[in-house]
């Protein structure tokens, strides 16, 4: 689960890493209100979870009220990637001296929390990574121990040489590691972790990713979710119980059980396709599930095909068949769509499909490599 920036920092304040003090408002006017607080000079952000809110032309300096208003005006409602922006944070605008990169993930390769520390900040830091790796100081943190005092030692000097600023930044990346641990994020990151000229070291940025896992057991973390700044779709497929994530290709993918999902993408991308999607129905037979991810799927434009892979153990077969039966009658598909079952109940899954239009394989290269081919303009069989 994703959460604001002003979120993120707020739980980052509260464990007493240094950072400017900000405002959200959702209209024009109470920007302009809070930037005469903060004496003019501000910086005005907005509040979406999507990166690259900067070059999106979201992330804006305003050095008087009126002007705080005039860029507020154009950055409320704007989209970044698909989202409406409907709030911004308004922070007054920092001296900035050196800016670097802090950032926490859980890597499943070392199974550990990893520390990446880099003096490039205040950039992407997949752009460093690609370009200057060097830059890039990686360390894996053993969860028995936490980050120890001379590990956040060792990642401030790879940051600063100045013996005050590596200090100050070795605590902070302590506070990080333990809101990190505490909240159950998956990824937490500060960029950038700036320098201003009489020496301090503020984070002026933050971003939290909160496993979804650790929901149960936090409460008040879940309670910070905006469902308004999400993708719609994986907004209803979480009100549908269904797992989704939504990508970037044609083929709407429609599967029973994670890796099988995970297979079929690898497929698709195999024979020559991009997947639209990862959804996994899961391994109850329920058909209103199935009619939920077929609403789900074609409610995305960029879908030019659809594929369903399900094989039928604790799922049954019929059950989805019906689904999709019933799904198609309420809302005729605009797109092909391509069956593949096999397991549970298989017969007669195939003789409901039969009886109402539509065709079932029983080889999965076979159903896959026909999806991609209709996504790319192919002709139904």
């Amino acid at each position: 689960m994703n959460i604001h920036e002003y979120q993120a920092k707020e739980i980052l304040r509260k464990a007493g890493v240094p950072i400017p003090t900000g405002k959200v408002a959702r209209t024009a006017d109470e920007v302009a209100s809070i930037a005469r607080e903060y004496g003019g000079t501000v910086v005005v952000k907005a509040q979406v979870h999507a990166g690259g809110r900067g070059k999106a032309g979201g992330v804006k300096l305003a050095k008087s009220p009126d002007e705080a208003k005039t860029i507020a005006s154009k950055i409320l409602g704007m989209q970044i990637k698909g989202l409406t922006v409907s709030q911004v944070l308004v922070t007054p605008a920092a001296d900035i001296a050196a800016e670097a990169y802090v950032g926490i993930i859980v890597d499943r390769a070392v199974k550990k929390p990893v520390f990446m520390v880099s003096p490039a900040g205040g950039i992407d830091i997949e752009e460093v990574a690609a370009k200057t790796p060097e830059k890039i100081l990686k360390l894996p943190v053993d969860t028995r121990y936490g980050l120890m005092p001379f590990q956040a030692t060792q990642l401030g000097f790879f940051l600063f040489n100045d013996v005050k600023k590596v200090r100050a930044a070795a605590k902070i990346m302590q506070q990080l590691y333990m809101a990190f641990m505490q909240t159950g994020c998956s990824l937490a990151e500060i960029n950038p972790l700036v320098t201003t000229p009489n020496g301090d070291v503020v984070a002026l940025d933050a971003k939290m990713v909160v496993d979804d896992n650790e929901l149960e057991r936090h409460p008040e973390i879940e309670a910070l979710r905006d469902p308004t700044a999400e993708e719609p779709s994986e907004v209803a497929a979480r009100e549908a119980n269904l797992t989704f994530i939504k990508l970037d290709g044609n083929v709407g993918c429609c599967v029973n059980g994670a890796g099988l999902a995970m297979a079929t993408m690898d497929l698709v991308k195999y024979y020559g396709g991009e997947p639209a999607n990862f959804l996994d129905i899961g391994g109850s037979s329920n058909p209103e599930k199935v009619v939920n991810a077929l609403r789900i799927i074609t409610s995305d434009p960029n879908v030019k095909s659809i594929l369903f892979n399900i094989f039928g153990g604790i799922t049954r077969t019929d059950d989805v068949a019906t689904g999709i039966v019933t799904a198609t009658k309420q809302s005729p598909l605009k797109v092909p769509i391509v069956i593949r079952l096999t397991g549970t109940n298989e017969e007669i899954a195939v003789k409901i499909l039969k009886e109402n239009g539509f065709s079932a394989m029983t080889d999965m290269d076979e159903a896959v490599k026909r999806a991609v081919e209709l996504a790319k303009g192919g002709k139904a069989a």
